[in-house]
């Protein structure tokens, strides 16, 4: 067991969920059970799913909850998208919340190639 707040790909993502819900105060209200609460949950669904992988007991273990990790990700990237696309935010700051998303994807891909790496031997 490790603790996923030492993980920088963590923190990386949390910050990337706090951006999410600071962007998604400004979405319309009829969108709060819809496009509001699926990206926050798709998004805050990354950093949960890595700190209850590094609470598995094997590198296994850790390496599916990274999959659905990344998952939410892709999920989180595509919701951003339509989000710009019916204008609840803009083009700026859908920018900055992908490029933040695109280096959390390259961090988990990377992390969880290592925690293969080590499962495998």
């Amino acid at each position: 067991m490790r603790n996923f707040r030492e993980l920088k790909v963590w923190e990386k993502a949390h910050a990337f969920v706090l951006g999410v819900y600071r962007a998604t105060r400004r979405f319309p209200d009829d969108e709060r059970y819809g496009l509001t609460s699926q990206v926050r949950r798709s998004s805050a669904s990354v950093p949960s799913n890595l700190a209850e992988g590094c609470g598995r007991r094997t590198d296994r273990d850790l390496a599916h909850f990274c999959d659905i990790a990344m998952g939410s990700a892709c999920e989180s990237e595509y919701q951003l998208i339509l989000a710009k696309d019916l204008d609840y935010i803009d083009t700026e700051l859908h920018r900055q919340l992908e490029d933040q998303l695109l280096e959390v994807k390259r961090m988990l891909s990377g992390f969880t190639s290592a925690v293969r790496s080590r499962s495998d031997q």
